[in-house]
């Protein structure tokens, strides 16, 4: 019996010890190290900072203006450089832009004309209204009637030497008046803006001063046709009134003709109808 007893207590011991360890091993183990230092208090935590809200969009941004390019300046007869100048581009006067669009006109002028032949003076005065039509911008045509005033007398008040006493009518004076009426037409042509080419045709019943016996000068009614052409200049007054500055020459000029060989005008031009 004892001899099985004892492998019994064996067994018995072998099955103890594992416990024994695990009892030794939850025993308090006294800390025999000398004392550390101090340990140091926690560091305080700061609060994170909050977030900055992101800026908010624009409801709607402003669009861009647009941008306009200029073109490069392109030289002209006018403006060889390219560049232009103040007022440059208004109407001038004479040129196609300035030209009223109405086609009709009325045409008035007052002429004064002086010449000297032959030992005689003679002044002139003249009045000619007329109606004018453009045929384009440029060219204009029209009808007229013409009144002239003449004067004669004896040049530098000293006796006529083809009178037997030295006077120029037989009456005795050393002067003689003459009026005449009579039609006409004209044409006009626009050369370079303010400058214009005239000529006209007149044709009059006349009071002429005729040399008669002893050549005494005397008054007597003739049909006289005047040739005139010249060139003038035009500034307008406004949209529809301007003035002409023309000088003529008469072509048949002769001591019997109604007009001296140059004759000065002042004309005035109004627009009328359409």
């Amino acid at each position: 019996m004892k001899r099985h007893l004892l492998p019994l207590l064996l067994l018995a011991g072998v099955a103890c010890l594992p416990a024994h360890r695990a009892l030794a091993q939850d025993k308090p183990v006294l800390n025999s190290a000398p004392p550390g230092p101090t340990p140091a208090p926690p560091r305080p935590v700061e609060p994170a900072p909050a977030p900055t809200p992101a800026p908010s969009a624009p409801a709607s941004a402003p669009a861009p203006e647009p941008t306009y390019s200029t073109p490069a300046a392109q030289p002209t007869p006018d403006a060889p450089s390219g560049m232009n100048f103040p007022n440059r581009n208004l109407p001038q006067n004479g040129s196609k832009e300035d030209q009223p669009q109405k086609k009709k006109f009325i045409y008035t002028n007052i002429g004064l004309g002086y010449s000297s032949y032959d030992f005689l003076n003679r002044f002139n005065v003249s009045a000619a209204p007329a109606l004018g039509f453009r045929i384009t911008d440029k060219f204009a045509i029209g009808p007229g009637i013409s009144y002239a005033y003449s004067s004669f007398s004896v040049a530098g008040n000293r006796p006529y030497p083809y009178t037997p006493d030295g006077n120029l009518t037989s009456t005795g004076a050393n002067s003689l008046s003459t009026s005449s009426l009579g039609f006409k037409a004209f044409a006009q042509y626009i050369v370079y803006k303010e400058f214009f080419i005239h000529a006209e045709y007149e044709v009059t019943n006349a009071q002429i001063a005729f040399e008669g016996p002893n050549n005494y000068l005397f008054k007597q009614n003739r049909t006289v046709t005047s040739p005139l052409a010249g060139v003038g200049y035009r500034s307008y007054l406004s949209d529809n009134a301007a003035i002409d500055i023309v000088g003529l020459y008469n072509f048949d000029n002769s001591i019997y003709s109604l007009y001296p060989g140059f004759v000065l005008r002042f004309s005035l031009l109004f627009n009328i109808g359409k």
